[in-house]
């Protein structure tokens, strides 16, 4: 099949770019490094000494916190494990990223436009919530979630992953500094009621699915049901309501609590792409 789609339609790259001019890992955590091991040959540094090159090739190094860029959150991520006794501990703690089920990071994609949400004045350092009534009003458009798909909220939020002192609205200014408002986020009954409807896996254009103030109840309820989120896409308003396929690959990290990865979606053919955002900076 995805073979079929590979030949058949276009690919669109949902995925952020990775930079340590961006915002893309979470304040608090270990920042995104990208450094230079290896040169074709012996290079000065500004400090005036050389970097370790011995030719002929290049490499570089990352150190890069689970959740950096576009990432997927595991049980894990929020769900201890069963043995430890702690709130929300359960089977979901068990077991690592590397055992996250790949068929249910795929499917066909339900995009769910709430970007009025960010657009409305709101509270520094709360976010809006994506509840009940904005999919309850996506199914009656387009009728309901169907089991397997994945569903993405499209927010809007990637007009403000951009580099110098406009990428702090992204995450920094409503979470660090609370001097600008959050992002939209999903409510917990909503992530509930799209479990009900058999759907496995949300994706989001934000930093997080989870509210700037409170984010921890809907990833416990969403994760503990053995749903996964993945964080941090862009690019959603090229792929329409419905009829385009999602596919997110995390890396196979041991232990992990999700990761990082690479998320493409193809739209059907002969689709008419929605108006670019506009981005800020």
């Amino acid at each position: 099949m995805l073979a079929d789609l590979a030949t058949a339609q276009r690919l669109v790259d949902l995925s952020v770019t990775l930079s340590e001019h961006l915002p893309c890992s979470w304040p608090g955590h270990v920042p995104y490094v990208h450094k230079n091991w290896n040169w074709f040959e012996e290079a000065t540094l500004p400090t005036g000494g050389s970097c370790c090159s011995t030719g002929p090739y290049q490499t570089n190094f990352l150190v890069i916190d689970e959740h950096c860029g576009t990432h997927c959150d595991g049980p894990t991520h929020f769900i201890p494990p069963s043995s430890s006794g702690l709130p929300w501990a359960g089977a979901g703690g068990d077991r690592g990223g590397e055992w996250i089920d790949l068929a249910h990071l795929t499917g066909p994609a339900a995009v769910i436009d709430v970007r009025h949400l960010a657009a409305e004045a709101g509270e520094p350092g709360v976010s809006p919530e994506i509840g009940l009534a904005e999919l309850e009003r996506w199914e009656s458009e387009h009728g309901p979630f169907r089991d397997g798909e994945v569903v993405l909220l499209w927010t809007g939020w990637d007009a403000h992953y951009v580099r110098g002192e406009a990428g702090r609205r992204f995450v920094s200014d409503p979470l660090v500094t609370s001097s600008a408002p959050g992002w939209p986020a999903l409510a917990a009954d909503a992530a509930l009621y799209l479990h009900e409807r058999r759907v496995r896996t949300v994706g989001i254009d934000a930093p997080s699915m989870g509210s700037v103030e409170n984010p921890a109840p809907v990833h416990q309820k969403a994760l503990s049901r053995g749903m996964y989120f993945i964080e941090m896409l862009t690019n959603l308003h090229l792929l329409p309501s419905r009829g385009s396929y999602f596919i997110f690959l995390p890396l196979k990290i041991a232990d992990s609590t999700g990761g990082p990865g690479r998320a493409v979606a193809f739209p059907p053919q002969g689709n008419s792409q929605r108006p670019a955002p506009r981005r800020s900076g």
